[in-house]
């Protein structure tokens, strides 16, 4: 029964986690956090990593141990990083995401941050960050300062000048939709079938200097994660590499990798409760026709002989709150994160029992409903239009609503020459998280 359980933790990859952790015992015993597998055959060919675990192929077997030791940490630190969740998330946001140039990215970063270890031995010609910056970006960099001023998403940027298959707002709101519809892991599918656009020189350079690296990011479907799961996951990873490195000190596989460290993001809909709950909150108001507790408690005296003077209490507002809520139907919003949306307004209106208006529109308001306290039914109501965006007549029109607040779901594509005088949330889609607030303040729905 021991050798039996035993069984269950030896995998190819157990030689080469134990000289990690011999050697750097706090950011090698990142390893213990990661799942192991072996697989048969020549579906992996060396390593890979689909975000959650480690799958060793056949060959790894007939690395020497310097280079097993290397090729784990080198995984362990793409989990760590969450390279993998960030390639899905940089998708949603972009649209078109090359893999195979993002995989590049990725390793170039991960094989400096080992580069300073002699104890591992990268495979031969591993593309590394200082490398990729000049000879692909013309950039002489030291590499510590390179690891401390380049993540990935912002290195993708800067390679990535592949040309352009159509622009547009039409094509956006394709796109927009097209993403919704698909899970994560039919994205990452997609993006490998589509039709590859025309290198630039700058990303043929980088394919250039990365054609000996494998790709060994293969990112997974994520349909069952949810987005405060997925943020607390980073989290924690965050928190485990940052302790790790700090006991290890200069013997850590981190070296200055601080840029690239993966953030923790508050889920859209906790944000968007808090800060419509602050603004639907029921105030009390200062009432003159009737004391204070502490006036009624001492009974209007303060001694004796001494009467206090008379302290005002308070009532409550019977004034109903009131959100106004403003739907561009001219932008690039999915219906699946439409629904997400009505869902979560929905919700909030009920537990405050706030009054809604619904003012739909584009470049003019289309319709305006208004819904009773507590008794919102979004979900219910068609939203159609097109064309270009105001939005002058649509705020107009909800500030004659007199609301508490006003939520404005937008690409924030078009012109606001009216400022309400109540406080006004722009809620954005992560395709447009780049887009500048005329006023207010913004909220990535993502």
């Amino acid at each position: 029964m021991a050798d039996h359980g035993l069984a269950l933790y030896r995998h190819r990859g157990t030689p080469a986690i134990q000289r990690l952790v011999e050697f750097a015992p706090s950011t090698g015993g990142l390893s213990l956090w990661v799942e192991h597998q072996d697989v048969d055959g020549d579906e992996v060919p060396l390593v890979q990593t689909d975000g959650r675990r480690i799958r060793y192929g056949a060959a790894f077997d007939h690395q020497p141990l310097p280079v097993q030791a290397a090729l784990v940490a080198h995984e362990v630190l793409h989990i760590a990083l969450r390279h993998p969740q960030r390639y899905l998330e940089l998708q949603q946001l972009l649209g078109d995401v090359d893999l195979q140039l993002y995989n590049i990215c990725a390793d170039a970063i991960v094989n400096s941050a080992l580069g300073h270890l002699g104890w591992l031995q990268l495979p031969p010609r591993s593309v590394r960050l200082e490398e990729l910056l000049a000879g692909a970006l013309r950039m002489t960099t030291p590499v510590d300062s390179a690891l401390l001023q380049w993540d990935v998403e912002r290195l993708y940027r800067a390679i990535d000048d592949r040309g352009a298959r159509g622009s547009g707002k039409a094509q956006q709101r394709g796109q927009g939709s097209g993403q919704a519809e698909a899970s994560s892991g039919d994205q990452a599918s997609a993006a490998r079938q589509a039709p590859q656009r025309a290198d630039g020189p700058v990303a043929a350079r980088v394919r250039e200097l990365g054609r000996h690296s494998p790709c060994d990011l293969q990112p997974g479907p994520q349909d069952n994660l949810r987005p405060e799961d997925e943020t607390e996951a980073t989290r924690e990873w965050c928190e485990r590499l940052q302790r790790a490195h700090a006991g290890d000190g200069e013997h850590s596989l981190l070296r200055t990798l601080l840029a690239d460290l993966p953030r923790s993001r508050t889920p859209w809909e906790q944000m968007l409760r808090t800060q419509l709950a602050r603004a639907l909150s029921t105030q009390r108001s200062l009432s003159w026709s009737r004391p204070s507790r502490s006036y009624l408690a001492n009974q209007g005296r303060q001694g004796a002989h001494r009467r206090m003077p008379f302290e005002p209490g308070f009532s409550p507002n019977r004034r109903v709150p009131r959100l106004a809520l403003v739907v561009d139907v001219s932008g690039s919003i999915a219906d699946e994160l439409m629904e997400r949306f009505a869902r979560e307004i929905e919700a909030i209106t009920r537990r405050s029992e706030a009054g809604l208006v619904l003012v739909i529109g584009d470049e003019r308001v289309r319709t305006v409903t208004q819904f009773e306290p507590g008794r919102s039914s979004l979900r219910e109501v068609e939203f159609q239009g097109g064309g270009g965006t105001d939005f002058t007549p649509l705020l107009e029109e909800a500030a004659r609503h007199a609301p508490d607040t006003v939520v404005v779901l937008t690409d924030l594509e078009g012109p606001a020459r009216f400022r309400p005088r109540c406080p006004v949330i722009w809620a954005v889609p992560e395709a447009h998280a780049q887009a500048v607030e005329p006023f207010g303040r913004k909220l990535v729905l993502c």
